[in-house]
């Protein structure tokens, strides 16, 4: 598990569907967006394409709970979902920009 991954825990959810997040953080995981040439048979994204994500909002990113929204709306919101992520992430000191 990286330090990304471990970061997860306890964070407030970044994908924040309205009307579904649960806003519990011991719910939060990194849910991966899956881009293609990043991903495939047996090989997860890298983890700095993910964001933090309660379980309720996870389960709609992956499509496991319909809520009425398309493919592009929910992979809309976990793009901007990684985006928020980012941030954090450079705050806590695990990624750096030059």
């Amino acid at each position: 598990m990286s330090k990304i991954t471990q970061a997860a825990r306890g964070q407030p959810c970044q994908i924040r569907i309205m009307g579904v997040c649960n806003k519990n953080p011991e719910t939060t995981v990194l849910a991966h967006y899956r881009l293609t040439g990043t991903c495939g048979m047996g090989m997860k994204p890298p983890d700095y394409l993910g964001a933090f994500c309660c379980s309720a909002c996870h389960d709609v990113v992956d499509g496991r709970v319909d809520v009425g929204l398309s493919q592009d709306e929910r992979d809309l919101l976990l793009a901007e979902g990684v985006m928020r992520t980012l941030v954090l992430l450079e705050k806590m000191g695990l990624i750096h920009w030059e």
